[in-house]
């Protein structure tokens, strides 16, 4: 079932991968006020508040940033605060400066979708983000994520700051256990592909995946018309230029097939497998 959010009380989409507490929080690419590239990789080592909104041209998002900039000046040094909107940096930069914003660091989506996309906060219908606060941890563990039900309400901001307290008590959660790396790993210097009975055994944990000849996974999503096939196979893409991989994708109407190999190891690796799971948290 698509994950749905309103506006206004009408139902709007929410696209990208649905993310769970506890895992790898996924590393993004945003676009800062002076036109560089910035992600999650940039603040290692730093407890991460990361809140999205629609656009700074509406009230509630005004009021959301200004209230994240007041309780972040009793942050201790440890924790940073991100904004992320897909307004146009330009447009971010002139409302800090005029608005005094010196302890969040806003940034924009507009390029890539890279964030809303990662973390599940595309909203479909408006190309916007949704309203939500994310706190990831020193580890880069995600601890928290609440995402506003209705666009136009304001987010429970103490709700997030009790959590944050929590976080900063314990602040580098243990890693997940699920043997994969968040991103997929280079393949210059030799990937080495995985025996028939490793791959076996990790497809038991992949509904829908096929392994054909030994070397490849594969599976074909169904959609409702040409547009909706097209835009997952956009999202792939996206993350797929991310992750260094390069799956093959078959469109065929509603249909789209995806087949997943390493061809410099010449057969699948572990690279396979995140990028299958991946595209399975969008599904």
């Amino acid at each position: 079932m698509p994950r749905t959010i309103t506006f206004k009380g009408s139902s709007l989409t929410l696209i990208g991968r649905v993310l769970k507490g506890g895992t790898l929080a996924p590393d993004f690419r945003v676009v800062t006020q002076d036109l560089n590239e910035s992600g999650l990789s940039d603040f290692a080592g730093k407890i991460k508040v990361i809140t999205s909104f629609p656009s700074l041209d509406t009230p509630v998002c005004d009021l959301q940033v200004k209230e994240f900039n007041k309780r972040a000046a009793e942050f201790s040094a440890d924790t940073v605060v991100l904004g992320i909107s897909k307004d146009l940096p330009f447009a971010q930069k002139r409302f800090c400066q005029q608005n005094t914003i010196k302890n969040v660091s806003v940034m924009s989506d507009y390029k890539y979708s890279s964030f809303g996309i990662n973390y599940g906060l595309l909203i479909k219908e408006l190309n916007l983000l949704a309203r939500a606060v994310v706190i990831v941890d020193k580890n880069n563990v995600l601890r928290y994520i609440r995402i506003a039900e209705e666009l136009t309400i304001p987010l429970d901001y103490e709700a997030a700051l009790v959590k944050l307290q929590e976080v900063i008590a314990n602040p580098a959660a243990e890693l997940p256990k699920d043997g994969l790396p968040a991103k997929c790993l280079p393949c210059e210097g030799g990937a080495v592909f995985l025996p028939k009975d490793a791959v076996e055994k990790r497809l038991t944990n992949y509904r829908g995946w096929q392994l054909i000849e030994d070397k490849k996974i594969v599976k074909e999503f169904t959609f409702s018309d040409f547009q909706d096939t097209k835009y997952f196979l956009d999202i792939i893409c996206l993350i797929a230029r991310e992750q260094g991989h390069h799956p093959n994708l078959t469109l065929i109407y509603n249909k789209l097939k995806v087949t997943l190999t390493t061809h410099s190891a010449g057969g699948l690796t572990e690279n396979d497998f995140i990028m299958a799971k991946i595209i399975d948290e969008m599904e």
